[in-house]
């Protein structure tokens, strides 16, 4: 089971690390030829090795860190028009899927129920 929740928040993380590059460099960004919006995909980067490596720490700020795509995205998707007004939509269930699975691997993975030797 931890397997596919670190599985679903690498996933997750990476494609909605590129899907904030690509959204506002290329896709629809805020202004043509792209806009400093992108640099809102840096601070995914910061957990993305201890998110691959199944470290409990980063799973449990991550979470936090979720919590703030998963608001943008849901403002931007109910305030924007057209493109990206979907790309808004992507980006929420993105980071939907990546906070669930972040909190429920970091709550598996506790000291208190992993098995003892």
């Amino acid at each position: 089971m931890s397997n596919r929740l670190q599985l679903a928040a690498s996933a997750s993380l990476i494609a909605l690390i590129f899907l904030c590059l690509s959204w506002e460099l290329w896709l629809a960004p805020l202004k043509p030829g792209g806009s400093w919006m992108a640099a809102k995909s840096f601070p995914l980067l910061l957990p993305l090795f201890g998110i691959l490596k199944g470290r409990r720490y980063s799973y449990q700020v991550s979470s936090l860190l979720a919590l703030l795509y998963l608001l943008e995205g849901s403002v931007r998707a109910t305030s924007d028009a057209g493109p990206s007004q979907w790309l808004a939509v992507i980006e929420t269930l993105l980071a939907l899927v990546f906070f669930v699975s972040v909190v429920a691997y970091a709550r598996l993975s506790a000291p208190s129920r992993t098995p003892q030797d």
